[in-house]
């Protein structure tokens, strides 16, 4: 089939039967991949941090954790121009544009991290460039958004996120094997040697970037020759910058902040915040488990969204988020006491699964939300209402996005600043609390208040 598709109606149900709905599908397992290798690439400094200590690199505690909060600020301030990238050059293409660009930071990794010598700031213009794979997620929200009609999007950008957030666990669950085997041979270079008391291991941590190369470049080739462009998506930069007038965009970002910030702020940090506060445990055997639950209910809180009021799921979210933070202090060491290593993980576990409730639910509000606003300004004329919905949605969808990772910098950067001055987590914990009950306030007072539900669509 073309690449580019110039009729495109997935509002009329028989053509969405009839070729709609396989294209659309098609779109999204392709796109899939695509964004779980995204996560990876942005996540590799959540893993290689926790190692490159035990090899020799003498980086101090604070560069460790700036190290793993670059590529969100990177990231982050490049997810602003890829929020608006889709409807200008083409989703199918800039898929291929933007994973290609996935393959230097995982190169140059594989590369410096085999040099003792390798200066910081070079580490930290490789973490920079790995914010591309950050960015990734604007673009393809954005993108595979405008291949579903109104009532299918929860589930659509749930399961794209959702599973591509998955890269978050599969980096952190995969590294301990990656590295403990020689994969690429003499290719891929010599290990590195971790001497701990009486006993010498073997790593090659260079594969923490090398084994995804192949992968890349398979996801490159499929999105290549299997997804579309639509023309009916074209838009100028200046025609998508109408959603900085809405005031809707900047409540809905304020709300994503809080979910997808935490998601992915506190995916990058527990490694080394488990490794600081419970030296005994060996933070990667737990710390996938965190995102690959959020990840997973991201996916159900989508899938929930399109059956019942999303603003309910992500104001219940929220309210269970901070009764879990709250958790989480009361069991961090204190004082001469050394916490509780079981009651700290299964608070972190159960606010990943709220955070990812509410990823999918906040997602699945933009398109209600938006629908309203136009159905006001155009009353008797629901086409327009549907066309200008589905216009700013999307790209709201990927400025959300951009505003969201800011979370992955905020996060750590918080953590690291409360350590420095009060060598307690306690202040940067409260100012989350004191976010998330800011989010619960404007959630009910401007969508849970509100009968409007994804049945409005049909």
């Amino acid at each position: 089939m073309p690449n580019l598709i110039t009729d495109w109606r997935p509002e009329d149900p028989d053509f969405w039967e009839a070729k709609g709905k396989s294209i659309a599908l098609r779109n999204l397992w392709i796109s899939v991949p695509a964004l779980l290798l995204a996560f990876i690439v942005w996540q590799l400094w959540s893993v290689a941090t926790v190692y490159m200590p035990n090899v020799g690199f003498k980086y101090t505690p604070g560069q460790l954790m700036v190290l793993t909060a670059l590529p969100a600020l990177s990231g982050a301030t490049l997810r602003i121009f890829y929020a608006f990238i889709v409807p200008v050059t083409g989703g199918r293409r800039w898929t291929v544009i933007s994973t290609f660009s996935l393959l230097i930071p995982s190169i140059w990794l594989g590369i410096a991290i085999q040099d003792l010598s390798t200066p910081f700031y070079v580490m930290a213009i490789i973490a920079l460039l790995c914010g591309f794979g950050c960015a990734n997620f604007s673009s393809s929200m954005a993108n595979i958004g405008y291949f579903f009609p109104p009532h299918k999007k929860g589930m659509a950008t749930g399961t794209n996120a959702g599973l591509g957030n998955l890269g978050v666990s599969v980096i952190q669950f995969v590294t301990p094997f990656i590295i403990s085997v020689s994969i690429f041979g003499a290719l891929g270079g010599a290990p590195q040697h971790w001497v701990h008391g009486s006993l010498s291991k073997s790593l090659w941590l260079q594969n923490i970037g090398y084994v995804w190369v192949p992968f890349l470049v398979i996801s490159i080739v499929a999105a290549y020759f299997g997804m579309n462009d639509l023309a009916t998506a074209k838009a100028s930069f200046s025609g998508q910058a109408i959603i900085f007038k809405r005031r809707d965009n900047w409540l809905l970002c304020l709300l994503y902040l809080g979910a997808f910030g935490s998601f992915i702020g506190f995916s990058a940090a527990l490694p080394l915040l488990i490794k600081r506060e419970f030296p005994l445990q060996d933070p990667l055997t737990y710390a996938f488990i965190g995102p690959l639950l959020g990840s997973i209910f991201r996916v159900v809180g989508g899938s929930l969204s399109d059956k019942i009021s999303p603003a309910k799921i992500t104001q219940w979210s929220f309210i269970l988020i901070i009764v879990s933070v709250l958790s989480i202090m009361y069991w961090l060491p204190s004082g001469d006491g050394t916490g509780n290593f079981i009651g700290f993980l299964l608070s972190f576990l159960v606010l990943f699964v709220f955070v990812g409730l509410a990823n999918g639910s906040i997602f699945a509000q933009v398109p209600v939300v938006f629908l309203k606003f136009h159905k006001k300004l155009s009353p008797q004329d629901h086409e327009t209402a549907l066309h200008n919905m589905r216009k700013e949605s999307g790209t709201v969808l990927g400025f959300m996005g951009a505003i969201g990772a800011y979370g992955g910098f905020i996060i750590p950067q918080l953590n690291a600043l409360s350590i420095q001055h009060t060598g307690s987590l306690t202040i940067a914990f409260s100012f989350f609390i004191s976010y998330y009950v800011l989010c619960t306030i404007v959630n009910k007072w401007f969508y849970n208040r509100n009968k409007t539900s994804l049945s409005d669509l049909h």
